[in-house]
């Protein structure tokens, strides 16, 4: 993985472009949010440089692609996500309604079972002292770091519009 290597506008335009005509090609759409869709498909390339493949940016990864599998967008949650929403959990598919400007995103509570995000999460190695899960409360961008960043990569809120996650342990028997 080449995680070091910064992802360029041209690549993330590239990409966007593409997404894009093969989304409309499968009957799906992206958020017409331009600046918002774009970071997230930033997300997705920084994501597959990192794990090497595509992991929802708007989800925390374990890098164990078998473990990851639900959430390698387009992830599991999509459709049924689409279905009651209008929008996938980050709002990067939305519906025609959507797209259209007839309704806006609302928030999409989290369909992963908590036992895999928590599983994964409990099984990513911690710097010394731990690591807490850290969740934006404007986007729902969760990251693992000892403190939260200063500001969402997602949406942009301030350090101040996150929160730590409190994590149940799960007995593996």
């Amino acid at each position: 993985m080449n995680e070091s290597r910064e992802t360029t506008a041209a690549e993330v335009d590239a990409y966007y472009a593409q997404l894009d005509r093969e989304a409309e090609a499968s009957g799906y759409h992206l958020n017409p949010d331009r600046e918002t869709t774009w970071q997230l498909v930033r997300g997705l390339l920084v994501n597959k440089a990192r794990y090497g493949y595509q992991a929802c940016p708007c989800r925390l990864a374990s890098g164990d692609k078998r473990q990851d599998l639900d959430i390698i967008c387009p992830c599991d949650y999509r459709d049924p996500d689409l279905s009651d929403y209008g929008a996938c959990y980050c709002s990067l598919y939305v519906d025609s309604d959507v797209r259209e400007g007839k309704k806006a995103v609302r928030p999409v509570p989290e369909r992963r079972p908590a036992q895999l995000a928590t599983a994964q999460a409990s099984e990513t190695p911690t710097p010394e002292g731990g690591t807490s899960l850290w969740r934006c409360r404007v986007c729902g961008y969760l990251c693992a770091r000892n403190a939260p960043p200063e500001v969402c990569p997602i949406c942009k809120a301030k350090k101040e519009r996150f929160e730590v996650l409190k994590l149940a342990v799960i007995a593996r028997g």
